[in-house]
């Protein structure tokens, strides 16, 4: 699987594991990208930038780990 379509899976891994926040990705670029999550208000509670070796499936069920433990500390 080629990096773009990584990038791809990530966002909808992210995108579905943060519901009903709003996931909003910015630049994206290098292979790279970054997420920021946002309330129903449009108020950010937290944003992170994602490297290559970071979105692949298991790596990315880390990044939702310490977001949600971000997120309710």
């Amino acid at each position: 699987m080629n990096s773009q379509h990584q990038i791809q899976d990530a966002i909808s891994i992210l995108s579905s594991a943060f519901a009903p926040l709003d996931c909003r990705i910015l630049a994206t670029r290098n292979g790279s990208f970054s997420f920021t999550l946002v309330n129903h208000a449009g108020i950010a509670q937290h944003s992170q930038r994602l490297y290559p070796g970071q979105y692949g499936r298991e790596s990315i069920q880390q990044v939702i780990l310490r977001t949600r433990q971000s997120l309710t500390a």
